[in-house]
């Protein structure tokens, strides 16, 4: 007996192929940093527990069918999400093309009908839950990741002026009794923001709350990561300034140091468990819709639409945050009584800034090495030695900043062959700015783009004594004629 086999949609076939097409740069991208140590991206976690909630919803039965408007708004959203990857293809931003990840799972959410299910989600949550599995928390600390800190010092430096006499404040620097806490970027409360984040979008897919309670969410969201990141900074501020010898433990070490994060987080957590509680009080039903049969599509709009998949992925790369304004840098011929050996760059450091503009230049001196960056795009250019280091192979902790005699972020580093390094990176713009982090020398760099800026890595074996890697620094600020500027004495400790 012969059995008829269903007859294949060509003009459906054609238009999901061409999404396909479109979607697997940016999710190559995607997976690339889940993947990649130089992101150090948690975003699978996230990814994997969407997947696992979509699982959850599809794997109950339909309440009522996918409409004619589902599907056309669906359609559209689906189509639409081509001119962003055309937009991220040609400024050459992979993050552009990554965020219309967001759309398709949106517009994918509701052709399934997760709304209309027996376990029902929300659509336009679970889309939200989804842009977690993005590097958010490299792309916040690179973007805002200063104001971060500043809105963190802020609230910090009022709690901590209720508690102690002598507190004394200078942007992300604090002055507890004499003892100086820094609120650098790890304390931005990025991270915070992340988790308190994907908690609140995660209760609002199984909750689905109407509009307004959904933006209150939101608010009692940030407030929360906001709040318990200033608890935590008083906390080991308190702890910095009442000092080991009468608390018995160093605060700034392990596991205290992480266990102070757990409790001031923790202690923020039952607001956002509240909402979800009152969120869950009156949950939607979806409204009874006729089903209809669902329309074909011609195959020649179909065929059109491949064509322009393929236009967008094979659209030339333009970026235009390259660094256009010519620059030119030079290592030192000597540092001290070492006189420099040039070293190469590698062949993905060449290629990158022949890209994307900038020059960069190597060069030991004795045990010790100068690694020197200069773009007038520091955003597109510029990167945190941890970053590099890691996709290298290298193991990296961040020790903390430091302000004299310029302000530098610190890093032990661990070569695949166990050698270790002290690692030291301070930015430089020539109007004279000076910032320990690539946010802030970002967040001068909107303000003023004609600005150049300058990343100095300094980096020494860890064997070096504390005098050595001094004697280095000073010879590099003089080699390279730095004016320093120092704000506070330095003896205090990193609230990271």
């Amino acid at each position: 007996m012969l059995v008829a086999l269903p007859r294949i949609d060509a003009g459906r076939a054609a238009f999901a192929a061409a999404l396909l097409l479109l979607a697997y740069g940016p999710v190559h991208w995607l997976i690339d940093t889940w993947l990649d140590p130089a992101f150090d991206s948690h975003g699978f976690v996230y990814f994997a527990l969407v997947v696992a909630l979509s699982a959850w919803s599809c794997t109950s039965p339909l309440r009522g069918a996918v409409t004619r408007e589902d599907e056309r708004i669906a359609v559209a959203l689906l189509a639409a999400t081509a001119l962003v990857r055309l937009a991220g293809q040609v400024l050459a931003i992979d993050t552009i093309g990554a965020l219309a990840l967001v759309i398709d799972v949106y517009a994918l959410a509701r052709l399934a009908g997760l709304e209309r299910r027996a376990r029902p989600l929300s659509p336009f949550w679970l889309s939200v839950a989804f842009a977690f599995a993005l590097p958010l928390e490299r792309i916040v600390q690179r973007s805002i990741g200063y104001v971060l800190q500043e809105i963190s010092a802020g609230g910090a430096c009022g709690a901590l002026s209720v508690l102690f006499d002598d507190v004394r404040c200078a942007g992300v620097r604090i002055s507890v009794d004499g003892a100086d806490v820094l609120v650098d970027l790890p304390c931005s409360g990025a991270r915070a923001l992340i988790v308190f984040g994907f908690m609140f979008v995660t209760s609002a897919t199984l909750a689905r709350p109407r509009w307004f309670v959904g933006v209150l969410g939101v608010g009692v969201a940030l407030a929360a990561a906001l709040i318990g990141n200033f608890l935590r900074i008083v906390m080991l501020a308190s702890g910095v300034a009442i000092g080991p010898a009468r608390l018995g433990f160093d605060v700034m070490l392990q596991p205290w140091h992480d266990n102070v994060g757990l409790i001031a987080l923790g202690a923020v957590g039952p607001a956002l468990i509240l909402w979800a509680r009152t969120a869950w009080t009156a949950p939607r039903t979806p409204r009874a819709h006729v089903p209809r049969q669902p329309r074909k599509r011609s195959p020649w709009s179909a065929a059109a639409f491949m064509l322009l998949a393929v236009a967008i992925i094979s659209a030339p790369r333009a970026p235009v945050d390259i660094a256009r304004q010519p620059v030119s840098i030079a290592a030192p011929e000597r540092i001290g009584a070492s006189r420099a050996v040039a070293l190469p760059l590698t062949t993905l450091e060449r290629a990158y800034f022949e890209q994307f503009g900038g020059v960069a230049v190597k060069a030991a001196y004795g045990e010790h090495a100068l690694m020197l960056a200069r773009t007038t795009s520091p955003l597109r250019h510029l990167h945190a030695p941890d970053e590099c280091l890691r996709g290298l192979g290298y193991e990296v902790t961040y020790l903390g900043m430091r302000f004299e005699p310029l302000p530098t972020a610190r890093y032990r580093a661990v070569a695949p062959d166990g050698r270790a390094y002290r690692v030291d990176v301070s930015f430089l713009s020539d109007q004279g700015h000076r910032a320990a982090s690539v946010s802030e020398a970002v967040w001068f760099w909107l303000n003023d783009r004609s600005t150049v800026w300058t990343a100095v890595q300094r980096i020494s074996p860890e064997h070096a004594s504390a005098a050595e890697r001094a004697s280095f620094d000073a010879g590099v600020i003089a080699a390279l004629d730095v004016s320093t500027q120092q704000v506070f004495a330095e003896g205090g400790a990193h609230a990271r």
